[in-house]
């Protein structure tokens, strides 16, 4: 193994995978340049110790250099559920309306609680619209609205007496898919929150 080869299998067991032989190396020893992954289980575990498997072939080309992932026990996942089968329904229009005013009413709240105190920071603020969207998001399913999709989006700038001119364009039934918008502005910074409801059939 070269030591372009060894540096490259050091870095990927620290990220939980294990390099092989080189393929110039296992076309040496398979002649076809197909192994299997009970050989290549082999070679691996004669290199490192670790034994990583894969349920497919794998075709190996002379001068390549291949990986194989694995986790700890990947046979067996506790948390594994089916996929639940749901019949249609066929209703075509919402059971109620979105709640704009109510949704608008949250956005603010959220907003003036979380930012009613701070100053414009590049880093903070980029944390800060992840936390507030997520706010916003799980206030706003708390109303158990049915059947709509909730998809928030929350900007944060600097306020220094520029303008700022936004938009957005959806594919949707203007029937039954909506919004709401709220915005806080403070000495430091401002920031505009979004909340889409989209009908879900």
């Amino acid at each position: 193994m070269t030591d372009a080869q060894s540096k490259a299998a050091r870095l990927l067991r620290k990220q939980g995978s294990v390099s092989s032989l080189s393929s110039s190396d296992v076309y040496k020893v398979h002649k076809v340049g197909i192994v299997q992954h009970q050989d290549l289980a082999e070679m691996i575990e004669g290199q490192s110790g670790d034994v990583g498997t894969r349920r497919s072939k794998e075709i190996l080309k002379p001068g390549s250099m291949s990986t194989v992932s694995f986790m700890d026990d990947p046979g067996h996942d506790d948390h594994y559920r089916p996929a639940m089968k749901f019949e249609n329904s066929y209703q075509m229009t919402p059971g109620r309306k979105f709640p704009s005013g109510k949704v608008k009413n949250i956005i603010k709240d959220v907003l003036e609680g979380y930012l009613a105190e701070e100053k414009y920071e590049p880093e903070l603020c980029k944390q800060m619209s992840k936390t507030i969207s997520e706010v916003i998001k799980a206030r706003v399913k708390e109303l158990m609205i049915p059947r709509f999709k909730i998809i928030c989006i929350v900007d944060i700038g600097q306020s220094n007496n520029q303008a700022l001119l936004m938009g957005s364009r959806c594919l949707w039934d203007s029937a039954n898919d909506t919004y709401s918008s709220a915005e806080f502005r403070n000495n430091s910074l401002f920031a505009i929150a979004q909340v889409y409801g989209v009908y879900y059939e």
